[in-house]
């Protein structure tokens, strides 16, 4: 049964969701009118294409039915009004239905797998494997020397477990990889390996909550993106980059105590994620439970699988 707001209670919610999304986004709306870059900050927007204004719309979910009038009108796509109510419309459920259960799946089997945590951040070292300088993707300079960037892939060795981080490796660094894991992250084998403790998985919950955003309460679209965030901060942290000049401090992977220090808030990370992921699945998936064959709806009545 549908929870019902009154035009107040919503109307505070959508206001809270504005500002404090705003206070997400004004930085990223001030650099574009400067015509600068924060590489850290802006890649939540530019690797994950999701504008400010988007962001701070807020929507209040599947199940709850907003009270409207002539003057307090909740005017968007994939909602519908009659007699002084509007909610999301099945419709959309029911067109993205194939991209909600393939998304439920990913999930689902990741939350059910134990975390990992023997990575070491190196993904982004592995993307300058045994590359000249000119090659880097990124133009912010290196803190440490090429020689350095192999030496350490070489003696740590490559276990990504996630597609969009390994698909970036060098020509030299991909093979490490498959040797260290006798797997080859691809899309179609994305389902069966993706793991908790991985700082990408976690990261791309908010992709996730973008890609379904009308269905979701505003909170945990927003709870998604902070924790992106604060992975995107440890990932850049941890990479070969000089990143001092934006406020980050380095965390040293080519030393034990850096390397340390990195799965002490990678484990912080996938503690948060595991709540967020739960969350999501739940938002997502009682209209869909039986697709899963009744696990979804167990799920969601006690959270486990």
């Amino acid at each position: 049964m549908n929870s019902v707001l009154e035009i107040s209670q919503w109307r505070e919610d959508q206001a809270a969701h504005k500002a404090r999304a705003s206070a997400l986004t004004g930085s990223r709306r001030e650099r574009r009118k400067l015509g600068t870059r924060e590489p850290v900050a802006d890649f939540m927007f530019e690797y994950y294409p999701y504008t400010p204004m988007k962001l701070e719309t807020w929507f209040p979910g599947t199940g709850v039915t907003l009270k409207v009038d002539a003057d307090h009108e909740f005017d968007f796509p994939n909602y519908v009004s009659a007699d002084g109510q509007t909610e999301l419309d099945t419709a959309y459920r029911d067109k993205h239905r194939n991209r909600i259960e393939s998304t439920l799946e990913i999930l689902i089997k990741t939350q059910s797998r134990e975390e990992v945590f023997n990575c070491f951040g190196l993904h982004e070292w592995a993307m300058v494997y045994q590359v000249d300088r000119q090659q880097t993707r990124h133009s912010d300079p290196l803190r440490v020397s090429q020689q350095q960037v192999n030496s350490l892939v070489d003696e740590i060795g490559l276990r990504c477990t996630h597609i969009d981080a390994f698909r970036f490796f060098t020509e030299g660094a991909a093979p490490q990889n498959a040797n260290q894991l006798n797997i080859i992250p691809t899309r179609e084998n994305q389902r069966e390996i993706e793991q908790p403790g991985c700082l990408h998985a976690n990261m791309d919950l908010y992709k996730h909550c973008m890609w379904f955003q009308p269905m979701l309460p505003g909170a945990l679209v927003l709870d998604s993106f902070e924790l992106a965030r604060d992975a995107r901060i440890l990932d850049m942290q941890a990479s070969p980059y000089d990143l001092s000049g934006y406020g980050y401090l380095p965390i040293k992977m080519e030393e034990k105590t850096g390397r340390a220090a990195y799965v002490a808030r990678q484990r912080q990370i996938a503690q948060h994620a595991k709540i967020l992921r739960s969350r999501l699945i739940k938002a997502l998936g009682p209209p869909l439970s039986e697709h899963f064959g009744g696990a979804l709806v167990k799920f969601a009545e006690d959270g486990t699988l």
